[in-house]
């Protein structure tokens, strides 16, 4: 997927293009999740369509839950899906900043030769 370290520098367009696959990466992992965390509010928490999607949104935006679960599987759901989302927040920063780091590295590693 990455160029080598013998092959030249990616085009600048064609790591604009790289830039927006990892960026359609990220965005697919944050859907993934927001849906995953809408059907476990809604099936372990018991809340509406809206609230459970308002509860996963704010969930993955860091400020909490907007509605707390009173049963206990609505709790342990939130529990578990707050430290899922950690993880996910995580892999997405790791999606997003990959393509950047390697082109960085790669400029690096242009002027060497192999003695």
């Amino acid at each position: 997927m990455y160029e080598s370290r013998n092959e030249p520098l990616l085009h600048p367009a064609h790591f604009r293009r790289r830039l927006a696959l990892h960026a359609a990466y990220a965005l697919f992992l944050v859907g993934a999740t927001l849906l995953v965390g809408a059907l476990g509010h809604r099936w372990f928490g018991g809340h509406g369509w809206h609230d459970a999607l308002m509860n996963a949104a704010f969930v993955i935006g860091g400020i909490g839950t907007y509605i707390m679960p009173e049963s206990y599987g609505g709790k342990i759901f939130s529990a578990v899906y707050g430290f899922f989302v950690g993880l996910i927040v995580m892999a997405t920063l790791g999606v997003m900043l990959a393509p950047i780091a390697h082109r960085i590295m790669h400029k690096f590693h242009l002027d060497e030769t192999d003695d």
